[in-house]
């Protein structure tokens, strides 16, 4: 990667508005329904209509493609439509492509979404059932005939190697897990409202696969969640404080893989995080200090530790420590693991109601946040910061 200065992209764009469904594990609608739910509750938040709208941007694995859901949800023309592979790993990319659209001069206004029947349908905790050949697929013809069938088996390995190389517990994971769930028991948009746990619980919960036990791995989730993306200058006049897009990053390491990238040199890190991090902070200007609130994507537990470490909060194997001391608010709708599983959509809508000063659990005076996206795979990344006063 080259090093190059800050790519200018910061402080262009805002999110003005985030809208979703209700999260449940049994929708009844499709998932066009849900989007379009979304879409047009983000754009009532942001005080558009969707007249105003002339972009899209969702993630490859959508069923409903953006101007299916432009079409249904009464958006006329557009100038710009997007899609974003790797799954989670695409949740903070689908921001920056809307802020790249509209520093670019593509577009005006851009709704970024992402909806599906997750539980009730397609369930991607499932695993590999049959995929069409690819030469990307090709790599999980290394693993699968071993059993190592699903996500969660996948992390597994890793998560071992981590607990191994800093002479660790699983108990190590359960702090993650206990403080999502301490955050989603007062959020009521949490599946898990009301009910909090302790790490005795989450040493008492079932295997998984070892060294996963069921409480460090996310839920299955039915819903829809969309933003709104506009210039900044454009924000100033709307309804609600914009969370300026102060930068956004994507990021794949050296011989990256699917979640089953086992030949690396070292797997206790997540390289594709830190080719993230070192853009973020390189062109936000800040550090790992600066940071008010941390929504870090927390598909499986042991990759919330690692993607603190990698992006310089603690040192190799301290994440745990600095979790269960609470020294950053993290994930404080309640995560995936708490709140709902939507790809990570939901928690930039959380970092923007931290930036508003409206979120449930609101953090006194935040005004920078760090999100990530999907780790395992390519991924992405934002810091959302407040509008500069005056």
């Amino acid at each position: 990667m080259s090093p190059r200065a800050g790519d200018g992209l910061g402080g262009r764009a805002a999110v003005v508005g985030v809208g979703a469904t209700a999260f449940s594990k049994d929708s009844g609608r499709s998932e066009l329904r849900l989007a379009v739910e979304a879409v047009r509750a983000a754009l009532a938040d942001a005080g558009l209509t969707p007249a105003d709208v002339d972009g899209m941007v969702t993630f490859t694995m959508d069923t409903s493609p953006e101007i299916t859901v432009a079409q249904a949800a009464g958006i006329g023309e557009l100038s710009f439509f997007s899609r974003v592979h790797y799954g989670g790993g695409a949740a903070c990319a689908t921001v920056q492509q809307a802020a790249l659209a509209i520093a670019a001069g593509v577009a005006e206004v851009v709704v970024c979404y992402r909806a599906f029947n997750e539980r009730s349908g397609r369930r991607f905790g499932s695993g590999v059932r049959h995929r069409e050949p690819t030469a990307e697929g090709a790599a999980l013809g290394w693993s699968l005939p071993f059993g190592l069938l699903t996500p969660a088996s996948w992390v597994a390995m890793a998560a071992r190697r981590y607990l191994h190389t800093y002479g660790l517990t699983p108990e190590a994971f359960g702090h993650v897990a206990v403080v999502g769930r301490k955050y989603a028991a007062t959020n009521p948009a949490a599946h898990f409202h009301g009910r909090p746990i302790t790490l005795a619980e989450h040493a008492a919960s079932r295997w998984i696969v070892e060294p996963l036990r069921l409480l460090d791995c996310c839920q299955e989730t039915d819903g829809g969640q969309a933003l709104v993306v506009t210039s900044a200058e454009r924000a100033r006049d709307l309804p609600h404080p914009p969370a300026v897009i102060a930068a956004a990053a994507q990021g794949a390491g050296r011989a990256q893989e699917q979640m089953t990238g086992f030949y690396r040199g070292d797997l206790t890190g997540l390289p594709e995080a830190a080719v993230v991090a070192r853009q973020l902070w390189r062109a936000s200007g800040l550090t790992p200090a600066d940071i008010d609130v941390g929504i870090l994507y927390d598909h499986f537990t042991p990759f919330v530790l690692t993607q603190l470490e990698e992006f310089g909060f603690c040192g190799p194997g301290e994440a745990a420590d600095f979790v269960a001391g609470e020294h950053l608010p993290l994930n404080t709708h309640g995560g995936q693991l708490g709140e709902a599983y939507l790809h990570g959509m939901n928690g930039i809508a959380e970092a923007v109601r931290q930036i508003r000063g409206t979120a449930v659990n609101q953090v006194p005076g935040a005004q920078r946040v760090l999100v990530t996206a999907g780790t395992g795979v390519p991924t992405s990344g934002l810091v959302l910061t407040a509008a500069p006063q005056g």
